[in-house]
């Protein structure tokens, strides 16, 4: 079911812009252009113009301290890879951006069964600083987005891996990279919040 939300998309865009201009992001900025040329087009289940999502999540981490250049770039462009079938070498960024939308990509291992991926998947995003925060801002946005754009089935799932798999490893996150621990500690409280609540709503009995 469509969103009747329609966000000012060219505003977030020259906000971002003027934002990242003034600490001299210059891999964010770099991301910018390019997320907002790719995602050219493309809706999002709730019906809004997909750039939407990655601008709104660059702009909730950089309302949060400890933002990096890296961090922002990573988030602009985690889901240019999968959803635009660009190559992560196309990308123009540095190498730890890259790493950090390659480690925000599932990959699945021959023989390897669904929960077993999905559990190695957000594992391993402990070895990217920057792919662990952009996650956790993922995931906050589509819990957000997802009345109205998933079936009850998909949503419960979702509020089900983020209470088990993903928070677990932002607790460990907090350790791996004392310097993010102010941002951390701002994205699990807002990610604990919207799931009890949603929990809640949807009878999900959380373990």
């Amino acid at each position: 079911m469509p969103s009747a939300y329609e966000p000012n998309v060219e505003k977030m865009f020259t906000y971002l812009r003027g934002r990242l201009d003034g600490p001299g992001f210059e891999q964010s900025q770099t991301a910018l252009a390019f997320a907002w040329k790719a995602h050219a087009g493309q809706i999002r289940k709730n019906g809004a113009p997909y750039i939407v999502h990655p601008l709104a999540m660059a702009c909730d981490a950089i309302a949060c301290k400890g933002a990096t250049d890296e961090i922002i770039a990573t988030i602009l462009l985690h889901d240019v890879c999968e959803d635009c079938n660009i190559p992560l070498s196309a990308l123009p960024v540095n190498e730890t951006v890259r790493h950090g939308v390659k480690m925000m990509t599932i990959r699945p291992f021959q023989g390897e069964e669904k929960p077993e991926t999905k559990r190695r998947y957000f594992h391993e995003l402990l070895d990217s600083k920057e792919a662990i925060i952009c996650k956790a801002f993922d995931r906050y946005a589509n819990l957000n987005d997802a009345e109205g754009a998933l079936t009850e089935e998909a949503i419960k799932k979702n509020i089900i891996e983020t209470h088990e798999l993903l928070m677990p490893v932002l607790k460990e996150a907090k350790y791996e990279y004392p310097e993010l621990s102010d941002m951390l500690h701002t994205v699990r409280t807002m990610l604990k919040r919207t799931v009890k609540m949603m929990a809640r709503y949807h009878n999900v009995e959380l373990k």
